[in-house]
């Protein structure tokens, strides 16, 4: 079951750039890129409200909003600057480079999330192995950033 996850991911993964792409294109169609992030976002609510309806997705008591702590909402304005930060820096750096250090800073944000167990993550102590694995995927956004 693990390996389907791993696909999985692979998959979300690669749709990174080719939403960049797209969101891109969109900025060059709208003039903006706060408007192409506006526009992606819109469709992309249609889309989840349209799932939830096919699901039958049930709402929330509204007791469990209230009790939600106050940075768990806080996910919407983050997704907003990253799908933004993409389209500026799609632009500016290209896929493959955009990629590599959008990659390298969400490693470093993990290592950090996961020894103290922030936002709810499970406490794991950062190691020298995962250290090494972050500077590796530095090092690749380096040579990726410089060929």
């Amino acid at each position: 079951m693990k390996w389907f996850f791993i696909l999985f991911a692979l998959l979300a993964g690669a749709g990174m750039p080719l939403q960049a792409g797209i969101n891109l294109r969109l900025r060059h169609a709208l003039g903006e890129p706060v408007m192409a992030a506006l526009v992606s976002f819109a469709v992309g609510t249609v889309c989840l409200l349209a799932y939830a309806a096919a699901a039958r997705t049930p709402l929330p008591p509204a007791g469990v909003l209230v009790g939600t702590p106050w940075w768990a909402w806080t996910g919407g304005a983050l997704g907003a600057f990253f799908v933004f930060a993409t389209i500026v820096l799609a632009g500016q750096l290209g896929a493959a480079t955009t990629m590599a250090w959008l990659l390298a800073g969400q490693f470093l944000a993990a290592l950090l999330l996961d020894h103290y167990g922030l936002v709810s993550f499970a406490m794991r102590e950062i190691t020298w192995p995962r250290v090494a694995g972050v500077a590796l995927i530095i090092a690749g956004a380096v040579l990726v950033n410089r060929y």
